[in-house]
């Protein structure tokens, strides 16, 4: 899974308010993720190459050698999530920000079903261990 640092993309936000102002659209959040996936370079993960070019979707990269589309939620903790990738974000945040929030406080305030924040939480909670472990192991 590749790596985004939630703690460095919700960086200088402060509240829920500067929160919406800075993910206000779906692009924005996208052009962030795409930006923080690819910072050190794209590479196809099915060839390797690491030359692209713009991919069927908005921020996703095309591969110029085997043609291999990877979108900017692919391989992160937004893959496959079915919430809209700004809400999914604000629940990240929420998280973030209140590690004890529970998922039926989240469920109220963003009028999502819980069974459904209760489940990104522990996406999220895992992730951000995952991630800890892998920067105590000595080869990262």
């Amino acid at each position: 899974m590749s790596e985004i640092d939630l703690h460095y993309l919700f960086k200088g936000i402060k509240s829920i308010e500067s929160f919406r102002k800075r993910f206000s659209t779906e692009q924005n959040c996208l052009a962030l993720i795409a930006d923080l996936k690819w910072k050190d370079g794209f590479a196809c993960r099915k060839c390797g190459h690491t030359h692209y070019c713009d991919g069927k979707t908005p921020y996703s990269r095309r591969c110029t050698k085997c043609k291999a589309d990877e979108s900017a939620t692919a391989h992160t903790l937004f893959h496959h999530c079915r919430l809209r990738i700004m809400d999914a974000l604000e629940l990240a945040y929420r998280v973030c920000c209140s590690p004890e929030i529970s998922s039926y406080e989240l469920s109220r305030e963003m009028s999502t079903r819980q069974m459904t924040c209760w489940k990104f939480k522990k996406r999220i909670q895992e992730y951000q261990e995952q991630i800890a472990e892998d920067q105590l192991t000595p080869d990262h």
